[in-house]
């Protein structure tokens, strides 16, 4: 065996490992219970501005050519802020890529043509070149994006994904990879990247951590707060305060999702993508 199969051996291993590991992480958040707070949503674009820190957001739009919501619960603000500040000081900028996803936006983002295909080609990849059945994409899909807004925590307004920049060039810090990477890179302690991507992926957890923001340990770039992720992730005894809501932009009216536990997306749709895939 040569050594670089044995190598890809062991990123397909590692790679299959973590997707487990985020499935099952994943239907054991589906049945935590929350107690909805009803606090609102408050715009982190508004925030920045009134602090007078240094904040980027992502200008790429959204699935289905949506803007993105760049908002949090009224109650992490000043964290987000303060998360920030503290980044300023280290010469770095924190860039916003996602923020607040409504019921839309996460049903859709796991079917959209470059999510899925990406997925896909990633299952192909782990199976050696095999099709994979629907179960098999559908829990990979689930490990990757939220499949139930019980476990979606941008429906939660709770959680935001993130890229670094360094201040001085603009140029983003390494983390061994970009935003939205779906590679063996992709889990927080992956093994395969490098020391310098390693120390910067801690140093940049370590201040969300600081500022109440937990890492979701199978993605390098997600953070969130108050919900069922930061209360299985630390000590458990959390308050969950925030849950799924629907959001109306115009009043500011959050709204607990009904039978949040659902499915967002059939198996019937996933077997269609697959066949359109072929």
């Amino acid at each position: 065996m040569t050594s670089n199969h044995q190598q890809m051996k062991e990123r397909r291993q590692y790679w299959a490992t973590k997707m487990d590991e985020a499935y099952a992480f994943m239907e054991k958040m589906r049945q935590q219970e929350t107690s909805e707070c009803g606090e609102r949503l408050t715009s982190l674009e508004s925030a920045v501005d009134d602090a007078g820190v240094e904040v980027a957001f992502s200008t790429a739009e959204h699935v289905d050519g949506l803007p993105r919501l760049y908002f949090l619960r009224d109650g992490l603000i000043q964290s987000f802020i303060e998360a920030a500040k503290v980044m300023n000081k280290r010469g770095w900028i924190m860039r916003v890529e996602d923020g607040f996803r409504n019921r839309q936006m996460q049903t859709r983002i796991a079917t959209s043509e470059n999510v899925f295909r990406q997925v896909l080609d990633r299952c192909k990849w782990e199976l050696e070149g095999e099709s994979p059945c629907p179960e098999f994409i559908s829990k990979r899909l689930a490990a990757l994006i939220a499949f139930c807004p019980a476990v979606g925590t941008h429906m939660s307004g709770s959680a935001i994904d993130i890229s670094v920049l360094d201040r001085s060039s603009g140029d983003e810090i390494d983390r061994g990879g970009p935003y939205l990477e779906l590679s063996e890179n992709t889990p927080m302690t992956s093994p395969f990247i490098s020391d310098q991507a390693r120390r910067n992926r801690d140093a940049i957890t370590t201040v969300m951590r600081e500022h109440g923001f937990i890492a979701y340990p199978w993605e390098f770039w997600h953070y969130n707060s108050g919900d069922v992720y930061a209360a299985y992730l630390t000590d458990g005894q959390q308050a969950c305060k925030y849950g799924p809501i629907d959001w109306d932009k115009d009043t500011g009216e959050v709204t607990p999702i009904m039978a949040p536990k659902e499915m967002l997306n059939s198996m019937e749709t996933i077997q269609a993508l697959i066949k359109n895939s072929a």
